[in-house]
């Protein structure tokens, strides 16, 4: 490797590494004020409204919220890059353990999400852009436009209400029966790779059975999105020069679909998808409230009514976090795959 190509190599990383720590913070200031300016009192959560001034005081000063801001600004980033996000006064355990449980189910329903919405967003998009104007491409269109706008909560009330009340195809709310709990020792945190790790086809099988409806209205969400975005990148395609030219050889219409106009796409689509990932991790508050799924939305959520700052805070630096490391993972894998963004 020439002396210049290395160098130009450290620099890219070297600022790729600079341009992430800022980003992340950045995330730690937003994270911080935000949490120090919301009408929620963290020593009242402590110590309870009936504690005298004393007692509010006492704890006050145990919590460092009697020092300026700024010293408890770089008091709080010093805890967060030890992985130290503090105490939850609603399990009394500490954030991270909290989380590290929590956010692999999370993590479990987002991906099962995102491929049902890539599996099928994709060649929808392609379709609706090859049949423009047509009754799959209205079909299609109006499927991408109530994935916008059904609200999700509604979606997933329907959902529960139709295929486990009525049809029961598939299990209710929570992931995984009572009668299976806990038969499983945690390895990975996702219940179906453990359940497979351990041999036990039953609880997986059970556990599939939970999450199918709530990954599956996730993945409705994010197919609309990848839907919508597959046929606006491949009408532009269509149009070009080159295709026309393909077609006129006299290529096979697959390839000159598959190959000469969503060639071009697939750079960009990989940044669609790795924002509609992170969207769907951050996004399922309200479908783990519907479905009582023990995830990071679930958990924010009941931090949020307890007034447990910590555990707020804690929450939403992961999930800005997940939003950061998909971004600049997107933009590395863009760098890698299309060799013009490298000059």
């Amino acid at each position: 490797m020439r002396p210049s190509r290395t160098r130009r190599l450290a620099w890219s990383l070297g600022g790729f590494v600079v341009v992430t720590a800022l980003t992340f913070l950045g995330l730690i200031a937003i994270t911080f004020f935000i949490g120090r300016v919301i009408p929620i009192d963290p020593v009242l959560a402590v110590v309870g409204d009936r504690a005298t001034p004393e007692q509010y005081e006492v704890a006050r000063v145990a919590m460092g919220l009697d020092r300026p801001l700024i010293v408890q600004f770089v008091d709080y980033v010093g805890h967060v890059l030890r992985g130290d996000l503090g105490v939850s006064v609603s399990t009394n355990n500490r954030v991270a353990e909290d989380l590290g449980r929590v956010f692999p189910a999370t993590l479990e329903m987002a991906t099962l999400g995102i491929i049902i919405g890539v599996v099928l967003g994709v060649p929808m998009g392609v379709l609706a852009a090859v049949r423009q104007g047509r009754w799959v491409d209205q079909i299609i269109r109006v499927l991408a436009l109530l994935g916008y706008s059904v609200p999700a909560f509604w979606l997933g009330l329907v959902g529960l209400a139709l295929f486990y009340a009525h049809l029961g195809w598939v299990a209710g709310p929570n992931r995984i029966d009572v009668f299976y709990d806990g038969l499983v020792e945690p390895v990975t945190g996702l219940l179906l790779v453990d359940s497979l790790i351990a041999g036990d086809t039953d609880v997986f099988f059970n556990a599939l059975s939970h999450i199918v409806l709530p990954a599956t209205i996730l993945g409705f969400f994010s197919l609309a999105y990848i839907a919508r975005m597959t046929r606006s990148f491949m009408l532009d395609q269509l149009a070009q020069e080159y295709v026309t030219t393909a077609r006129v050889k006299g290529l096979p219409e697959r390839r000159v679909i598959w190959v000469h106009a969503f060639g071009p796409i697939r750079v960009p689509l990989l940044t669609v998808i790795g924002l509609s990932y992170a969207g769907l991790l951050e996004g399922s508050v309200m479908i783990e409230t519907v479905f009582s799924w023990p995830g990071i939305g679930n958990y924010l959520t009941t931090a949020l009514f307890n007034a447990d700052m910590n555990a707020v805070l804690g929450a939403t630096l992961v999930i800005g976090a997940v939003f950061i490391v998909i971004n600049k993972v997107s933009d590395v894998l863009y760098r890698i795959l299309d060799p013009r963004s490298r000059t």
